[in-house]
């Protein structure tokens, strides 16, 4: 035999509502007689200062509904409108009740009380300390009618159409963080959804870090505009380079300058972030700003408040901050290079936008993009020719291909293929012009920096290896840094000659040519382990 499930309603007794003063429309009374709803229980809280009207409202519930047992539950409040005092006594008396929910199911009505008490209920059931449904109750529109009644259900889960359009919604500010460009890297994907998050969530200091090209300035600019949508910021965006904010003047384009200062006319500064105050400021390359100016920004970003060169009056700016990097902050911290208390505030959130050669699914997007954007530019329409488009894209994809630069390498690319296309389309042999030109001038900027690269792994004893195996070394290293392990940059650099090997013990055989100059595989990817976002 099934067992019967009982309705009990508890709700607070209407002061006003219940005593009728509204077109002589009583809200619990109203529930009793819904002919659709049979109430088995009805717990009346009430004030003992209203005993009166509490006993004469249940006495007219009970001869309505005579099946309905009405109990009334004495419950004191010094202030109604006091929400520690309403939640404190409503959250004891939920921890007291003894729900059984296998045998009755509890609603709470929603319309008597204060609104401190409706919010109060709204937060004991969200939290399944009252397991209830609420129950929302209006007056009749016209002579007769008994009055509206809803039954609100918290699980928001049941409403599909509700669901998809907030899944719609945090989607389409996914697609906005990617500048409308449909990536394919699920990695990628996956940073750009965590940070949607956060930054509609958050407003602590957010840390972009990457390879000079990875698209930190543009994501910056998106997060800012997405935190407009979100109301999370009014003001506007201030971008400051960090790597300008040198010489006598860094403190006083950062922190603005007081006239008297200098006693010159025309000399008085607002500063940077004064100017971002109510919105972001996006500090670019902040691993190039100096220690002195670390100093005085950590206590603007804690306090809000800074003094402006030459001035003793305080200064208010309440502004979010984003910051970007392309060196590793915590080698600089080691190095002393950068204060440990700064980069623990901003490193609440940091993201690790990948190189774009580790992103060869994302290429193809890309170039879609940069070509609609270099026809905007140069109005000019420009496609590419079938067998063009495909001997670029496997160039591009290439684990060979390096792109340093990474999207500013490839904006170039494509803006010089639109420029020199001749009537519009680039040929086969355009893409071959255009790969030489990479080729060289990858290859040209590249001998300093392969010494600069070994000199900091390997310090003097980078000069005592020959030119030949400075140039190979250096491949090496760039190949495994933008690597997720061992074994995967083992196979990017040992890929043709797999094939005619008996074994492929591509990892082993990479972590011996590596012990031959001293290293490992840790001590030339030290954020194999740490590349992940964090905080998400």
């Amino acid at each position: 035999m099934d067992r019967v499930v009982r309705n009990v309603v508890i709700g607070f007794l209407g002061t006003q509502l219940d005593a009728g003063r509204k077109r002589n429309w009583k809200p619990s009374r109203s529930l009793v007689q819904q002919q659709d709803f049979e109430i088995d229980r009805f717990e009346l809280l009430y004030d003992q200062k209203f005993s009166r009207l509490a006993h004469g409202v249940a006495q007219e519930m009970r001869a309505i509904s005579p099946d309905t047992e009405v109990l009334l539950q004495r419950l004191d409040l010094d202030d109604p409108w006091d929400f520690q005092e309403v939640y404190g006594k409503l959250f004891d008396f939920a921890k007291d009740y003894g729900f059984d929910e296998d045998r009755e199911r509890y609603h709470v009505h929603l319309t008597t009380g204060t609104h401190v008490a409706q919010i109060c209920w709204f937060l004991l059931t969200e939290s399944r300390h009252v397991p209830a449904k609420l129950i929302q109750t209006g007056p009749p529109r016209a002579e007769g009618e008994i009055g509206k009644f809803d039954i609100i259900d918290l699980d928001l889960s049941r409403y599909n159409a509700l669901q998809q359009r907030f899944d719609l919604m945090s989607r389409a500010y996914s697609d906005q963080l990617k500048g409308g460009i449909e990536t394919r890297n699920p990695a990628y994907n996956a940073l750009i959804d965590q940070i949607e998050l956060v930054a509609s969530k958050s407003d602590a200091p957010i840390l972009l870090l990457g390879e000079t090209g990875t698209g930190k300035t543009e994501l910056a600019a998106r997060i800012h505009n997405l935190k407009l949508d979100r109301r999370r910021v009014k003001g506007r965006m201030v971008h400051v380079n960090c790597a300008t904010l040198n010489g006598p003047d860094a403190m006083a384009t950062l922190f603005g300058q007081r006239r008297s200062h200098t006693g010159l006319a025309g000399t008085e500064r607002n500063g940077h972030l004064r100017e971002a105050d109510g919105g972001t400021l996006f500090l670019d390359e902040i691993d190039m700003l100096g220690l002195d100016a670390q100093a005085v920004l950590l206590h603007a970003i804690e306090t809000g408040s800074y003094y402006p060169v030459g001035s003793d009056t305080l200064r208010s700016s309440r502004f979010h901050v984003i910051a970007g990097a392309g060196r590793d902050l915590r080698k600089l911290v080691a190095d002393k290079l950068f204060r440990p208390d700064l980069l623990a505030r901003l490193d609440t959130w940091r993201f690790v936008l990948p190189p774009l050669r580790q992103r060869p699914e994302d290429f193809a997007p890309n170039l879609a993009f940069e070509l609609a954007r270099s026809e905007r530019e140069l109005g000019i329409q420009t496609g590419f020719n079938t067998d063009a488009r495909d001997h670029y894209l496997r160039f591009a994809t290439d684990p060979a291909t390096p792109w340093p630069g990474n999207f500013r390498d490839l904006s170039g690319s494509v803006r010089r293929l639109c420029t020199l296309a001749p009537r519009g389309r680039i040929t086969r042999v355009m893409v071959d012009e255009e790969i030489s030109r990479l080729r060289e001038s990858w290859h040209d900027t590249a001998a300093d920096d392969d010494f600069r690269l070994l000199a900091d792994l390997l310090g003097a004893a980078a000069a005592e290896i020959d030119l030949f195996d400075q140039v190979q070394l250096a491949r090496v290293i760039r190949t495994c840094r933008s690597s997720q392990s061992l074994s995967a940059a083992g196979r990017a650099l040992y890929a043709v000659s797999r094939a005619r090997r008996s074994t492929t013990n591509d990892g082993d055989r990479l972590k011996k040519y590596l012990a031959r100059f001293g290293l490992d595989w840790q001590s030339v990817n030290p954020s194999a382990t740490s590349a992940a976002p964090r905080g998400a």
